[in-house]
C-alpha cells in the first residue's frame, strides 16, 4: 500500500512533539543536556506498522513522571520544614531500581549542578555560611532521595496534546494514501 501521506503526517506530529517537549522544558528553565539530547528518528515502515522513535537522555523519563521518595520521614528537618512525597503517583522509585551509581555519585552530581547555578548554603536568617558543593550536594541529594522527583510532565504534555489532533490528520492521510492508491490501479 502506497503511505506517503500517512509517513508525511506521522513526521509533521513528531516533530509537533519534539517542539513542544522543548518548550515545556525552556519555560521550566531546563535547557541543559535533556533538552539538546530530544531527537528523533525517521518515520519507518515494516510489512505491518509505521512508527518513529523519539529518543532523550536516560533521566528525562524521570524528569517527565517524577519519582517517589524513598521515606519522607526520614528528612532531616524541623517538623515545621518538613515536606510531603513530591510524586506519589509516580510509577518510579528511589531505591527501587537497577540504575547504576552510588549515593555518593548521585550527591557529587548534584553538587556540581549546584556549582554551575551558583548555590551557596545559608543560615536560618538568610546569611551565606561555609560549605563546600560536596555538602551542598549530599544536602540536596539527600532531601530528593528522600522527598522524590516532582514530575515536569514535559513530554508527556507534549504527547497528549499532539494525541488529540492525531486522528483527524492520520486519517485525512490514510484516506488521501487510499485515494491515490485507487487512482493508480484504475489507471492501469
Amino acid at each position: 500500500m502506497k503511505t506517503d501521506n500517512l509517513k508525511k503526517v506521522l513526521g509533521e506530529i513528531r516533530d509537533q512533539i519534539i517542539e513542544d517537549s522543548k518548550k515545556n522544558l525552556a519555560k521550566q528553565g531546563k535547557v541543559g543536556k535533556l533538552y539538546e539530547s530530544i531527537k528523533s528518528s525517521s518515520v519507518y515502515e515494516t510489512k505491518d506498522k509505521i512508527y518513529f522513535n523519539i529518543e532523550m537522555e536516560d533521566y528525562g523519563l524521570f524528569q517527565d513522571k517524577g519519582v517517589k521518595g524513598a521515606d519522607p520521614s526520614k528528612q532531616i528537618v524541623k517538623d515545621k520544614y518538613r515536606k510531603p512525597q513530591q510524586a506519589p503517583n509516580s510509577p518510579y522509585k528511589f531505591g527501587s531500581g537497577n540504575m547504576k551509581g552510588t549515593f555518593d555519585d548521585f550527591a557529587n552530581s548534584v553538587g556540581d549542578w549546584a556549582k554551575d547555578k551558583g548555590f551557596r548554603l545559608r543560615d536560618e536568617k538568610g546569611r551565606f555560611v561555609r560549605g563546600t558543593y560536596e555538602t551542598i550536594g549530599k544536602i540536596i541529594a539527600r532531601n530528593i532521595y528522600y522527598r522524590g522527583l516532582k514530575p515536569s510532565l514535559f513530554f508527556t504534555n507534549a504527547f497528549e496534546k499532539a494525541q488529540n489532533d492525531m486522528s483527524s490528520k492520520l486519517e485525512k492521510a490514510f484516506k488521501l494514501d487510499t485515494e491515490e492508491m485507487i487512482k493508480i490501479t484504475v489507471e492501469k
